[in-house]
């Protein structure tokens, strides 16, 4: 029902904004309107096409791994904590493997590997669910951990710099690892509120000491070795670590002794059934959204706050890099797009350039991740979902701007 509200929501600011553009003599608005939703319906399309492959890839991975028992295995490993973080699901449930595996892949960067693994831990989800059409605190749980977008390692953000003649393309990478656990932690905390799950306990505090602990020891890592072998170290790293993955979910199904291609096969169609079953829910999304940005609204919305800003006597360094932030819970791309204008814009290694990378990684795209894991199970009712999810993302905006002002400002 909020994702409805939402949706009309865009639609409406977008013709009003419009509407008013081509009363000032703005005549190409319209048009530009209705070329981005062809452009945006063709970019949802070929988004799930691209996505097909890498979901019949990874959902054939994962049935490998739950006949050759390592889904179990983790799931058991993990039950301590997950039974307090999902106390709706069964302890040793094999879902919690497939939540940790997603979460692994997020925290390695490797979105790819991240979504369909993500979607199986939705199905996972959906199955223990009773009322089909509501999402459950479970899910609500999960999606709202994905949105935080924990990522020790942001090696797109790195590279985009690179690009952009950064003198240290990786200068932006403690600012982010910090700005992006501050945005998990609060993520947890604020949906754990709403669920009125108790977090001072053995389980939970380990887990947040353990992220505290990789986060220093990674920050310690990268003052240790010059930028080039930490670029070479953070790509290498999370490719071993993926690969390995995969040559240990084969070996447990050799070791088993089933019939590991017929389980990856029946796995991969999983996978092919899911992409075209998230088509609508993605054109409907990038779709309402192409069409905000080319109304103007975004423009407008960022200028408003640079000119109240000002007017408070604040500092409007930040305003600039806010496009940013902004439609990071929009689209990824979108976002991504708005950062590398800015560095064009600004100067890679300008404030405002630095600081739209840091909020490129802070947070995932919220609505996205939304609309594409209710949608592939035809979740309607996301009840508190977008509240939490938002309020997590102003947690990544607030820690990314504290950060960028320390190592930055």
């Amino acid at each position: 029902m909020v994702l409805n509200y939402i949706w009309i929501g865009f639609f409406a600011i977008a013709f009003l904004i419009a509407a008013v553009q081509l009363l000032l003599g703005n005549t190409e608005v319209f048009p530009a309107i209705m070329n981005s939703t062809f452009d945006n319906a063709k970019t949802a399309f070929e988004i799930s096409i691209g996505l097909t492959g890498v979901l019949s890839l990874w959902m054939g991975i994962m049935k490998i791994g739950e006949r050759g028992g390592l889904v179990d295995v983790l799931a058991r490993w993990l039950s301590p904590l997950m039974v307090r973080l999902f106390p709706e699901i069964p302890a040793g449930h094999p879902v919690f493997g497939h939540i940790f595996m997603n979460f692994s892949a997020n925290m390695l960067g490797l979105d790819n590997a991240a979504t369909p693994l993500g979607l199986k831990a939705m199905e996972g989800l959906q199955e223990l669910n009773k009322q089909k059409d509501t999402a459950t605190n479970a899910m609500i749980m999960f999606l709202v951990l994905n949105t935080s977008g924990l990522t020790i390692i942001p090696v797109g953000v790195m590279t985009y710099r690179a690009v952009a003649g950064a003198a240290q393309p990786t200068d932006v990478f403690i600012p982010i690892l910090i700005a992006t656990a501050i945005a998990t932690l609060g993520g947890m905390i604020i949906t754990s509120l709403y669920q009125h799950i108790n977090l001072f306990n053995r389980a939970i505090m380990a887990f947040v000491l353990g992220i505290c602990l990789v986060v220093s020891g990674v920050i310690w890592l990268s003052t240790q070795v010059d930028r080039e072998t930490m670029n070479l170290w953070s790509t290498v790293v999370a490719n071993v670590i993926l690969f390995t993955i995969i040559i240990a979910f084969i070996a447990a199904g050799v070791r088993r002794k089933i019939n590991v291609y017929e389980a990856f096969i029946e796995g991969a169609k999983g996978g092919f059934e899911t992409a075209v079953r998230i088509i609508p829910y993605l054109v409907a999304i990038l779709v309402a959204i192409g069409v905000f940005r080319a109304s103007g609204a975004m423009s407008f919305i960022v200028d408003g706050i640079g000119r109240f800003v000002e007017f408070c006597g604040g500092n409007a360094d930040y305003v600039a890099a806010l496009p940013t932030a902004i439609m990071k819970p929009l689209s990824g791309s979108g976002a991504r797009g708005m950062m590398v204008d800015a560095m064009q814009q600004y100067g890679a290694d300008s404030f405002v350039g630095r600081l739209s990378c840091i909020f490129q990684g802070a947070t995932d795209t919220t609505f996205y991740i939304l609309a594409v894991y209710f949608g592939s199970v035809s979740v309607q009712k996301t009840r508190h979902a977008v509240a939490a999810g938002l309020l997590t993302d102003i947690c990544g905006v607030i820690a990314a701007m504290a950060v960028a002002a320390l190592f930055f400002g």
